[in-house]
């Protein structure tokens, strides 16, 4: 078990997320940064989807009664066992009595805490993930307030030996708050003119503090459209279409200088032209953003963002050997 003294700015319960359901209503919640969280499972010999804390800027300061193996890995940030800093992306051990605590992060946003034989909250709907606009999932479908006490796992078989295991560093990624992100046209982009598609990939886009675990909220230069009447049963906004269904990364335009980026607590459905979807790998870069940040978008076909997620799962599958 462990205990929360501090809660920190975000804590909450996150795993690989809850699937099948987005067609009623509920979007998969799950980690953020889906690749960080998952090289800390792995590094500390979990199943990639075993729940782990992600922590939001600022982490908890946290009390272990349970001797265990634990990694940080996310957005850097400066994380201390007893006052003394330990490193990320490194598996640390933990005694009874042991105290960790954090510093605001350096960089990006989100870094996750997980621990061997994961963090144990029920599961709801095949996850253990939180999803708070609900209050469903996580520890009590709720942010970790002070006083919480959270089970965690025994700590596996073998995982001691494992002291000081550290991942490569070609595997760690790098947060930069200027970043390049693949985009697959569609869905409403047809209503955009020649010119509205060059603005849109051709310009930076800036994250406005209006931004979310649901949704970014982006800046830039306005979009043209084309000059169609809005379709029987759609609002009279310039961007409005019939009520549809948003895909997780979907790019929607609201108004003619700004669109919407939506993330794994996304609304599932609106009535807003969606003008593409961003590729999932590439969900984890715009996760770490900070407001202020910027993007650029690129085009790609579907058989190409097909062709960089398994590319993604090779790189996954391949750390997974070395750390045998």
């Amino acid at each position: 078990m462990l205990k929360v003294i501090e809660p920190g700015l975000s804590t909450t319960v996150q795993d690989l997320g809850r699937d099948g359901y987005y067609h009623l209503g509920m979007p998969p919640s799950g980690a953020a940064d889906q690749y960080s969280y998952q090289i800390g499972n792995i590094l500390l010999g979990n199943p990639v989807n075993y729940a782990a804390l992600e922590i939001t800027l600022l982490g908890p300061k946290l009390e272990f009664y349970k001797k265990t193996m634990i990694v940080i890995t996310g957005a850097p940030v400066s994380s201390y066992l007893n006052e003394r800093l330990i490193p990320m992306w490194q598996a640390v051990e933990v005694k009874p009595g042991d105290v960790m605590s954090f510093k605001f992060n350096q960089l990006g946003v989100f870094s996750y805490l997980c621990v061997s034989g994961g963090i144990q909250v029920p599961e709801v709907m095949g996850s253990k993930s939180t999803y708070q606009t609900t209050g469903l999932g996580g520890f009590k479908g709720r942010n970790l307030k002070a006083g919480d006490e959270i089970d965690i796992g025994e700590p596996l078989p073998g995982v001691f030996k494992n002291v000081g295991k550290a991942i490569p560093s070609e595997f760690i990624p790098i947060n930069e708050q200027e970043i390049q992100v693949r985009v697959v046209l569609g869905f409403a982009s047809y209503l955009l003119t020649d010119e509205g598609v060059r603005t849109l990939l051709n310009n930076e886009w800036t994250v406005s503090t209006e931004s979310s675990r649901i949704a970014y909220r982006c800046q830039g230069p306005s979009i043209n459209i084309k000059n169609d009447e809005t379709p029987f049963g759609a609002g009279s906004g310039f961007s409005n279409v019939v009520d549809t269904t948003y895909p997780l990364g979907g790019i929607v335009l609201p108004n003619s200088e700004e669109i919407i980026l939506f993330l794994k607590d996304a609304t599932t459905g609106g009535g807003f032209m969606t003008i593409g979807t961003v590729i999932s790998p590439d969900l984890d870069l715009i996760a770490q953003l900070r407001p202020a940040a910027k993007i650029r978008f690129t085009a790609v076909t579907v058989n190409q963002a097909v062709q960089v997620r398994r590319e993604r799962n090779k790189k996954i599958g391949l750390l997974e050997e070395i750390l045998k």
